[in-house]
């Protein structure tokens, strides 16, 4: 691993780090505040596929956190990216409200599959007909496969279950761009100039967020709110470089010892 340079950027997560669905955890708003008076650069990263960026950030303004849409690299903009470059139709497999961040993008006659978080979609007939097309020699791309994520009413499946059923089905293999894919984390580290010995990831995704970020060579600090369960710091090798209660204690941290 290459050495450690003085940090310039953090990259945080959002839902189960900042807020879970309607609900901010507690005290993230002040220490956003305090990060941000910091000389560091902060910017957001997230795999959600629930929503549009718009809508994302009209839920955290609600919340009171500060932050514009310019700060926000999703995964949902990757997934863009890649269909633009490939120049592909695809099939949309995502929740209606992300919808908005693939206008523009031709859908008719599709011979590619987009695969999100898609709850109301994840039927055996639109599934079926993703099988299909994949069999049929259309890429599968998939925004991210998380395994899990955390709502009010407790943990949900995330995207990734499907993805891998239609890998297995199809004898294939999905192109994944969000975390944690080295892509992404050099990508938005791109946008503010520093390399992943300058920053620092915090999240609550053991192996998507902390993992993910250490790979390219960025520190980690895994916040136990979220999805967060007892003992995930052990899944991953390397583990995080910091394990906290949560997001304000992960600031406190890098104001006291990083900056």
């Amino acid at each position: 691993m290459a050495a450690r340079r003085a940090l310039k950027a953090v990259l945080v997560d959002l839902s189960g780090t900042l807020h879970i669905e309607d609900a901010a955890v507690p005290g993230s708003q002040e220490a956003l505040k305090r990060l941000r008076n910091a000389s560091v650069v902060v910017r957001f990263v997230t795999n959600t596929t629930k929503e549009s960026k718009r809508d994302l950030l009209e839920r955290l303004k609600k919340l009171d956190f500060d932050i514009t849409e310019d700060e926000i690299f999703t995964s949902l903009t990757a997934a863009r990216n890649l269909v633009e470059q490939k120049q592909v139709r695809p099939m949309l497999l995502v929740d209606d409200r992300a919808l908005p961040d693939f206008q523009g993008i031709p859908v008719n006659d599709p011979n590619a599959v987009v695969i999100g978080l898609a709850p109301d979609h994840f039927n055996y007939q639109v599934l079926n007909q993703a099988f299909r097309l994949l069999l049929d020699g259309a890429p599968l791309i998939a925004i991210h496969k998380a395994r899990y994520y955390k709502r009010k009413d407790g943990l949900a499946l995330g995207p990734g279950p499907f993805v891998v059923g239609l890998e297995y089905a199809t004898d294939t293999k999905a192109t994944v761009v969000g975390k944690p894919e080295g892509t992404f984390f050099l990508e938005a580290l791109r946008g503010v100039g520093c390399v992943p010995e300058e920053a620092v990831m915090i999240g609550d995704d053991c192996r998507d967020d902390v993992g993910g970020a250490q790979n390219v060579g960025m520190l980690g600090i895994l916040v136990k709110t979220g999805k967060y369960r007892a003992a995930d710091e052990d899944k991953i090798n390397p583990p995080p470089y910091l394990t906290c209660e949560s997001f304000p204690q992960a600031v406190d941290h890098i104001l006291q010892n990083l900056v």
